[in-house]
């Protein structure tokens, strides 16, 4: 059996990252096989950079992940709740906003590429993603469009339970009116993470599609954000304007 002292330091040298092979390593191997190929974990020790005392950035990664529960946890964290854990701070509470809207606004350049139409169905899914899966709460937004699928605004119109008597088909008409809306696509969020429409989800949709369609404005789709997940009605067969 190995001394206490050599077990000791070689813990200590396996807990430094330089040591590891150099594929195990989150910068190479970012380099050498893509950001897709990394673990969550690897991924926030990138943003992360360096470890604290004893614990290396890897370690110190999944130490989070693992109090957060999830990198969308760190994401909605308030910069009180993020700065409380060990090795983060409000500089990196700052960075880590700053990377989360930079995304977004990427995204959002993705959908409509310089007064482009919308470029697809698959990259409006990403952007309403982005905006609406770290959203703790309920969440009811629309994407105004006009007459050639251009977007106008994205506006969140209503929060917390949503409900028939939560979402006023009033408010989206004037809304439309006041983009000179010729199309919509309705989106809100699912927080318990489950992509299905609810009966109350197919209610406010028919009531919104019979809303709009008296100012001849076209429901083209209701997507519905669970997560990484999404549900769409038109996909379904669920919108009668389109």
């Amino acid at each position: 059996m190995l001394p206490t002292s050599l077990l000791e330091n070689d813990a200590v040298q396996g807990a430094k990252l330089k040591n590891w092979p150099t594929m195990e390593r989150p910068r190479e191997k970012l380099i050498h096989l893509g950001a897709q190929s990394l673990s969550d974990a690897e991924l926030l020790a990138i943003f992360l950079r360096t470890g604290v005392k004893g614990c290396n950035v890897v370690d110190l990664a999944r130490n989070l992940l693992n109090s957060f529960g999830s990198l969308a946890n760190i994401y909605r964290a308030s910069e009180h709740e993020f700065c409380q854990h060990h090795g983060l701070g409000q500089a990196k509470y700052v960075q880590l906003q700053a990377c989360l809207e930079m995304s977004k606004r990427y995204l959002a350049e993705q959908l409509v590429q310089q007064g482009s139409a919308l470029t697809s169905s698959q990259a409006t899914r990403d952007y309403l993603t982005s905006e609406l899966r770290h959203e703790s709460r309920e969440v009811f937004a629309v994407l105004f469009l006009d007459n050639q699928h251009q977007v106008l605004k994205f506006e969140r119109l209503f929060w917390g339970t949503l409900d028939a008597a939560a979402v006023y088909p009033r408010i989206v008409v004037e809304q439309a009116l006041r983009h000179q809306a010729a199309a919509v696509i309705l989106t809100h969020n699912h927080p318990s993470g489950v992509a299905e429409a609810s009966i109350a989800d197919k209610h406010i949709t028919q009531k919104l599609e019979q809303a709009l369609q008296l100012i001849d404005v076209r429901v083209l789709d209701h997507i519905i954000v669970a997560g990484n997940q999404c549900y769409s009605f038109a996909e379904n067969g669920e919108i009668l304007s389109r």
